[in-house]
């Protein structure tokens, strides 16, 4: 009975799937990272981990947000049974230089939403590439 129990124990672990996601921006990365090890996120999960302050420290925007969970993150889920389940959290900021964004299309007065994102969508089809919109 034991063994059986010993088995699935180390079925579930095998079996858990590990959870990574990575949001790249499209700028270059620089060296500074912002690393948080165990962000707190509870029931699953559905009570998000707070947010990442990165304005005061990335001065030139984010490259590249990574979240994942590590074993001991796992474990802490598992032991809990979902009610604690913490994340890692990795944020690249910008190198320097690469913050500025072209072409802009800016909503003044005058002007509504839905002008500036139907001119925002034909200048992206145009130039294939993305197109800013500034509020």
């Amino acid at each position: 009975m034991r063994i059986r129990r010993a088995a699935a124990v180390v079925a579930a672990f095998a079996l858990a799937g590990c959870y990574h996601a990575v949001i790249q921006t499209g700028r270059p990365e620089s060296t500074d990272v912002i690393s948080i090890k165990w962000a707190n996120g509870f029931i699953y999960g559905l009570v998000p981990p707070p947010m990442v302050e990165t304005a005061s420290r990335c001065t030139n925007g984010v490259a590249k947000v990574e979240t994942q969970h590590s074993f001991l993150n796992g474990l802490a889920a598992v032991v809990t049974f979902g009610l604690y389940t913490p994340v890692q959290i990795d944020v690249t900021c910008a190198a320097p230089g690469t913050a500025s964004a072209e072409p802009v299309i800016k909503v003044e007065q005058g002007r509504s939403a839905a002008q500036a994102l139907s001119e925002a969508v034909q200048l992206s089809t145009e130039k294939n590439a993305p197109v800013y919109v500034q509020f």
